[in-house]
């Protein structure tokens, strides 16, 4: 299989996947599907780009190894965002989508979800450049990568099992988690969501300079960052906090840093 036909045939999947996210929505009108969708198809396409034959060889080591980070980390967001579905409701991002729409919401979303397929894509090309670094394997950048990877993937799910269990425990008057990460930061599941591109893009490096576009994975990270941190992620959900919790949102957002964790500020 050529390089072209490989990206082509992803980015065509890409797209008829999210279609079907979309349909989903409608059929549904549960949001989280998208999400949950979304997930899978990342670690779908990323796994395919990494072990495709593209010189007619069985995969090598780091391809495998890969593939394998990318189907478990995106299997885990997945089913989490499914569970979470179910049991929680409409995500409220989407719901502030479907006010601020009206009636153009269905194929306003529909052409949402192709800028998301094409999202996925651009991550996706991160997971190939790191599975075809030719440096033998392992490389000092596979070991510090596999713990960033696997840091991210068990922080995610720390953070996300905290708050499942603060919302299904919480008595009267605690109406913000600030347990485990979440006094360390707002977003802790979504920082480890950023962290774990950084982990791909580490693997991606050869510091030998035999690869340079190896460093193009480094696009990944930094188009997560401002995904997460500046457009989808962050910016509605802290409108809905707001909306909803009201000074003692305020007042979380005083004492614990948005993003990256540290020390909660004293007041």
């Amino acid at each position: 299989m050529s390089l072209g036909l490989l990206l082509l045939a992803t980015a065509s999947s890409l797209s008829a996947v999210m279609a079907f996210a979309w349909l989903l929505q409608r059929r549904t009108g549960q949001s989280g599907w998208i999400d949950a969708t979304w997930s899978f198809a990342i670690g779908a396409a990323g796994a395919f780009l990494a072990l495709a034959p593209l010189d007619g060889g069985a995969p090598g080591a780091r391809q495998v190894f890969v593939a394998a980070f990318a189907v478990a980390g995106a299997a885990r967001l997945g089913l989490h965002i499914i569970v979470r579905s179910i049991n929680a409701g409409e995500d409220p991002r989407y719901f502030e989508l479907a006010v601020e729409w009206g009636a153009d919401f269905p194929w306003r979303l529909f052409w949402f979800l192709q800028i998301q397929a094409g999202c996925a894509f651009l991550l996706s090309l991160a997971l190939f450049l790191a599975a075809r670094n030719p440096v033998a394997f392992p490389a000092p950048t596979d070991i510090a990568g596999a713990v960033i990877l696997v840091s991210a993937i068990a922080g995610e799910a720390w953070s996300d099992a905290t708050l499942a269990r603060f919302r299904a425990t919480r008595g009267p008057g605690r109406s913000v988690c600030m347990d485990g990460p979440w006094a360390w930061s707002r977003h802790p599941n979504y920082f480890f969501q950023w962290l774990n591109w950084v982990g791909f893009a580490v693997v991606a490096i050869d510091l030998s300079g035999a690869w340079p576009q190896g460093w193009l994975a480094m696009l990944a990270p930094a188009f997560m960052y401002w995904l997460l941190a500046h457009v989808s992620g962050v910016p509605p959900l802290e409108k809905h906090m707001l909306a909803s919790r009201g000074d003692a949102f305020r007042a979380y957002q005083a004492r614990v840093n948005v993003f990256f964790p540290g020390p909660q500020k004293r007041l």
